[in-house]
């Protein structure tokens, strides 16, 4: 799978993606990560891509001629790839769109930007705007690698193990249950017996009620309406325990 980022800062996604999980995917082939700079599409002397914004106001705007043609070159490299730009008014980012994306063979084309953003006419070259929570950061590099990231883990081959990817958080609905390993007892905390019996049907009962109270306690939106009669069952244990 191929992702395509259009920036004006390519060192730090390179730096990124240099580390861990997402370098031994690209070692290996199983990912592909290309940084287009508007800068060399840049129509003055001085390689500028910004520009005082119409009507006044504070910073610069990123203009549209530079910008648009780095995104015309990255469809070009990749043409059926979605081209999303990282924007704080754009959808909410989630985990299923993870796992969709990650099917999309001809990959993803991020347009990251800075200062005050964009020229609104760029977004006529766009499919998708996409924001990672209600708040703003410098650049959009880093929205679009935590992306990749998330896309990353379900695309296969990139985990060691693509159960890993799906019993994640927000694979399931819920937020995940508790983890534990070896030592057994550590400075007076030890790992729940349910773990070391061996059972697996009450360790898998253990871990979607564990689950289940993580959600109810934390983020109690995510839970579903109409639970089915065994969450329902373990959501009562739950809220009697509390």
């Amino acid at each position: 799978m191929k992702f395509i980022f259009v920036t004006l800062f390519p060192e730090q996604i390179e730096a990124a993606a240099g580390h861990s999980m997402l370098k031994r995917a690209m070692d290996t082939g199983i990912l592909q990560m290309e940084c287009i700079n508007p800068r060399d599409f840049s129509l003055d002397r001085h390689h500028s891509v910004d520009d005082a914004p119409f009507g006044g106001g504070v910073g610069m705007v990123l203009k549209p001629e530079p910008v648009v043609e780095a995104i015309r070159v990255a469809k070009a490299k990749a043409p059926g790839a979605p081209v999303i730009a990282m924007s704080p008014g754009g959808c909410t980012f989630k985990q299923s769109l993870a796992e969709e994306w990650a099917k999309n063979e001809m990959g993803l084309i991020f347009v990251c930007g800075h200062y005050e953003g964009f020229d609104e006419r760029i977004y006529h070259w766009v499919d998708l705007k996409i924001s990672i929570g209600d708040f703003v950061l410098t650049g959009g590099e880093m929205p679009a690698l935590m992306i990749m990231d998330a896309v990353s883990r379900f695309v296969p081959g990139v985990l060691g193990k693509l159960a890993s990817a799906e019993e994640d958080s927000f694979s399931s609905g819920l937020l995940e249950y508790p983890q534990y390993t070896r030592p057994v007892e550590f400075e007076g905390m030890e790992v729940p017996e349910v773990l070391r019996s061996g059972n697996h049907k009450l360790i898998a009962r253990w871990r979607r009620k564990q689950a289940l109270k993580a959600t109810y306690l934390l983020r109690p939106d995510m839970l579903p309406e109409e639970p089915d009669k065994q969450d329902k069952k373990l959501l009562e244990e739950i809220k009697e325990e509390l």
